[in-house]
């Protein structure tokens, strides 16, 4: 057997350069999908919550705190969390809308 045909069988045998990348291409695209996606449309909703923030909305801030809002601001709002007691929160700061839990 003489070398030309030893080397032929190994180059026969070696993985292509795409099968190589190919599976760590793949890994990439479904953590994308699983894990940095969701993600995402989360951050999407939470930003179009704060800005659709208006007066009346009863909120929770990330401190835990439940008022209404009575003031709104570029980057801030007003909340009340007790007769005459108002506090001033960043709109970063709001956790969550209560929704309207219906009496059924």
């Amino acid at each position: 057997m003489d070398d030309s045909t030893v080397l032929t069988a190994f180059l026969a045998q070696a993985p292509s350069p795409t099968g190589l990348l190919g599976s760590p291409l793949l890994l990439m695209v479904v953590v994308m999908g699983l894990l940095i996606l969701p993600q995402q449309k989360q951050q999407k909703r939470v930003r179009q919550m704060r800005a659709a923030l208006k007066n009346g909305d009863k909120v929770i801030t990330t401190g835990g705190i439940y008022g209404t809002i009575v003031g709104v601001e570029d980057d801030a709002v007003q909340v009340r969390i007790a007769d005459q007691v108002k506090v001033k929160v960043a709109r970063a700061a709001i956790a969550s809308v209560e929704t309207e839990k219906s009496s059924a």
